[in-house]
């Protein structure tokens, strides 16, 4: 999309045309339904949708494929800021509609990846990426089937704007491997629960490498629950998107040393 004609063309689809993508979320849910001691359907895992944020779209959307320095969708920011703005503001209520259609297909949480909004000027950030995701989120079904929906926010290289992310409404703010999980904790007071934030390619080392990496991540953060009763909360997560050459006993490795040392974090708190 590089000029007027286009982004006047520009319209919210019919969510119908996705029904595949629907009908996949529903058969997956029900995939991983099984049973308790009752007989009663419970969930093995939770289930979470996902769409990209209205920037890392337009990013698509404008440049046509990925970007070393997103060149044409930051000059048309910057040179016709009000197609960037119809561009965002048509793609925030698209996703909203269709993230509420994957919780109305059974999805139980609901992610927005912003993994280009780290690429933004601080100012730029605000105005073009955090806002078009508050209004996305504004939209959001928080409760479905009488079950609260949690929505969680990842923006890649988001760290400097961290409380301001905490406070568009998420209940979980996902962080990439740049940022002391910590401090990070401390920075938002436990308000929201947070995610990450492994280094991908910490996968690739040996399995006792990844189980050491992992284990200072957990430790990081410290305890679920602090003294004075406060509990933000902590999901496990890479600090980005796994890598396809990821060696499968690694992954492994990972998974174990995350239940194991968690149980461990929780027995000494």
């Amino acid at each position: 999309m590089r000029d007027e004609a286009d982004v006047a063309r520009l319209a919210i689809p019919d969510m119908d045309k996705l029904r595949y993508v629907f009908d996949a979320v529903t058969s997956i849910r029900k995939a991983l339904l099984t049973t308790d001691r009752q007989g009663r359907p419970v969930g093995r895992v939770p289930l979470i949708g996902f769409s990209g944020s209205p920037w890392t779209l337009a990013c698509y959307m404008v440049e046509g494929a990925g970007s070393d320095d997103y060149r044409l969708v930051k000059t048309m920011m910057y040179s016709r800021p009000d197609l960037m703005h119809r561009i965002l503001a048509v793609t925030a209520d698209t996703v909203a509609l269709y993230l509420n259609a994957q919780i109305e297909a059974g999805a139980q949480a609901v992610m927005v990846f912003d993994s280009w909004g780290g690429v933004l000027e601080h100012r730029a950030f605000e105005t073009f990426s955090l806002a078009y995701t508050r209004r996305v989120l504004a939209q959001l079904k928080r409760e479905h089937d009488g079950q609260r929906v949690p929505c969680i926010v990842f923006t890649k290289g988001g760290g400097l704007w961290l409380e301001q992310i905490a406070a568009t409404g998420a209940d979980v703010v996902g962080l990439d491997w740049t940022c002391d999980l910590g401090l990070a904790r401390r920075r938002v007071d436990d308000q929201v629960a947070l995610q990450g934030n492994l280094d991908p390619m910490a996968l690739f080392a040996t399995p006792e490498a990844v189980a050491a990496e992992a284990r200072a991540v957990l430790d990081s953060f410290g305890p679920q629950r602090r003294a004075d009763g406060r509990c933000g909360g902590h999901v496990f997560n890479l600090g980005h998107g796994i890598n396809q050459h990821t060696p499968i006993e690694n992954v492994q490795a990972l998974v174990e040393t995350v239940h194991a040392h968690s149980q461990h974090i929780r027995q000494q708190g």
